[in-house]
């Protein structure tokens, strides 16, 4: 089992919005780093843990626990032209972003960034670099626990 950090625009799509749906689940879409990609391609696997992160928002932080739900599959949005996620190069035949599902699993008190870096057991976490800014990163195991005791500590 893997683990990864998925962030997510609020305005777009909140973990509240995942809860909120019939089977608490949504198609992550929209990825357009090739890097992002290959990691939803190439390695997550239904049943990898999620931390669902809210970003390019006024306060981002982990606002829930998911797992990743499906397999890869060709990213809808790449083919409708009135989508902003809209790419002209891609075709049914050969698409070029992929989506997977993720399924929301456990609600946690909200985790602001500002926290997230005082934790010593994040020191290395590819979220907290400085310059990174991928929408899909993978997660330690003892990144992972930290979040998730913090996560308990709080409830």
């Amino acid at each position: 089992m893997r683990y990864w950090l998925m962030k997510s625009e609020p305005d777009d799509v909140s973990f509240e919005d995942v809860l909120a749906s019939p089977d608490q689940t949504t198609s992550w879409y929209g990825v357009r780093n090739y890097q992002a990609r290959n990691f939803m391609r190439d390695a997550m696997q239904p049943g990898d843990g999620v931390l669902f992160y809210h970003s390019s928002c006024a306060v981002p932080g982990i606002a829930g626990i998911a797992e990743v739900a499906s397999g890869p599959y060709p990213d809808a949005t790449q083919f409708d032209s009135r989508n902003k996620y809209f790419d002209p190069k891609a075709t049914q035949e050969q698409p070029r972003w992929i989506s997977i599902d993720v399924r929301a699993t456990k609600e946690i008190g909200f985790i602001p960034l500002t926290e997230l870096r005082t934790m010593p057991e994040l020191e290395g976490m590819e979220l907290l670099r400085k310059g990174s800014r991928l929408s899909i990163s993978p997660v330690t195991a003892g990144e992972w626990k930290a979040i998730l005791k913090r996560a308990k500590a709080a409830s």
